[in-house]
Parts: C-alpha cells; structure tokens; sequence
C-alpha cells in the first residue's frame, strides 16, 4: 500500500489515515490509489467491524492535488469519484474524523462516508467554481442527497467554506465537537457500533446503499461534457494559478 495511506485495525476497529500532511492531505494519484487499495483490503477482513477515515496534520483534505492536476494536465477528477464511490460501498459502516478543512475533494470523502464528526474549527467547502471547474455530477448527487437542493446551490454557487456548527446546521455532519475531543468523540463512537452484530452492520448498510441505487442509472454523458470543457478552459488554467498563488483569478468566461 502506498505511503500516502496508513492503515490499521485494533479492536474491530480500522482506522484509514490519509497521510500528505505537508500538502494538507491533497489527493495525488498515489494517495487515491492507496485509499482504494486499503478499502478492498478492509472489505475482506472478518476482524474489522467498522471503519474511521482521518487525515494526517492540521487538515483532514484539501481535495485534489492541484500541482499535479497543472503538471499532468489530467481530469481534476479522473479517478476521484470512483475512488469515493468506492469508499461509500465498503461493506463496513464507516466514520469520517473530521479535525480539519475538507475541502472539494476532501468534503465529498466526508459525505462518502456513512456518519461525521466534526470539530469546532473545521470547515468544509466545494470552492470548484472560485477555479473555474464544475462539480462531476455523481459528487453533486452526493451533496443533493446529504444536504439537499437548497443548501447545495448556496455552497457551490459561492464557493465558501461553511463553518461545523454550520455544517451541522444543514446536516452536512452527525456531530461537532471540541477540537480537543474530537478523537475520543469518534473512537466512542466507532465503539459503540462495533459492540453491535457484524451481520446486521453489514446488512443496514448494504440495504442503505440499495435505498439510493437508483440514482446511478441518471443519465448524465452531456453535464459529463460541460464538466470537461471547463477543465480545459482558459478560466480554469487561471483558477489553478491563482489558487497556488494565494491571489485573486482574473476570469474571462473563456
């Protein structure tokens, strides 16, 4: 398993560590590869009951990496929704630690997982439109379903990180808490549903992912093609610039 993964089980209890924390945990090829690799390998442990997604550092994950996105000039998503798609169908119940930002890609890893918990200082945000890129529509299917139509357009039309007491507010998350507890928040928690019976945790959630299958068969190859055209913008070049600059995009709508 690669690097930027750390992976370990104790008690019925795995946890996944996204591990870049001097890059905020942004997700490159090798961290995306790792976070699949370590969810097919949990799946077929019998010893792991339920499953705790984290990140290394001050940030839980800023989303996609974008100094390899600008070297390799790939897809902003290429492989980020099935990997999170991947994610949400472990056959496990899994908790997302939220102790700091999740940001983009790093908000859709949280809403990919079954519960959160998120400190008091965490933000969580979908700034794609402030770099000129536009959400893929299986990760806006996501947002819809967890926080509805409504608070979905606020948070992607602006752009803005939203606060978790906020997030709570629109039941983006399940709990917020101290930072100082946030850990032992969690791990109670993760407890608590591990002591349940492994049969009927992997049956709740198997029935839960069926209660939403539905949405897989919505067509979408044509919002796919819009998604694509403003990667390859001129306005999304800038975005990226300016992101990694710390300034302000000049955008054209070009």
């Amino acid at each position: 398993m690669a690097d930027e993964i750390l992976s370990e089980v104790h008690d019925g209890i795995a946890t996944v560590t996204l591990n870049r924390p001097e890059k905020r945990n942004a997700m490159n090829a090798a961290l995306l590869r790792g976070l699949a690799a370590s969810f097919d390998e949990l799946d077929s442990r019998r010893d792991v009951r339920i499953v705790v997604v984290r990140g290394a550092g001050r940030a839980f994950c800023s989303g996609r990496d974008l100094r390899e996105m600008g070297q390799r000039g790939a897809d902003p998503e290429q492989g980020v929704a099935e990997v999170l798609e991947r994610v949400e169908r472990s056959r496990h119940p899994t908790i997302a630690m939220i102790h700091g930002d999740a940001i983009a890609g790093g908000c859709e890893l949280a809403l990919h997982c079954d519960l959160r918990i998120a400190a008091e200082p965490a933000r969580l945000g979908m700034p794609l439109a402030r770099i000129g890129l536009i959400v893929p529509f299986p990760l806006l299917q996501k947002l819809v379903e967890i926080i509805g139509a409504s608070h979905t357009r606020e948070l992607l039309f602006t752009g803005q990180p939203v606060s978790a007491p906020r997030a709570l507010e629109i039941g983006m998350v399940h709990q917020v808490v101290p930072a100082a507890e946030i850990e032992a928040s969690t791990y109670a928690l993760a407890r608590t549903i591990a002591a349940n019976a492994p049969l009927s945790l992997s049956g709740i959630k198997a029935s839960l992912l069926r209660a939403v299958s539905l949405r897989e068969h919505v067509a979408h190859a044509d919002l796919d093609e819009l998604a694509r055209q403003a990667h390859r913008s001129t306005d999304a070049a800038e975005g990226r610039r300016a992101m990694l600059e710390k300034r302000a995009p000049v955008f054209r709508g070009e």
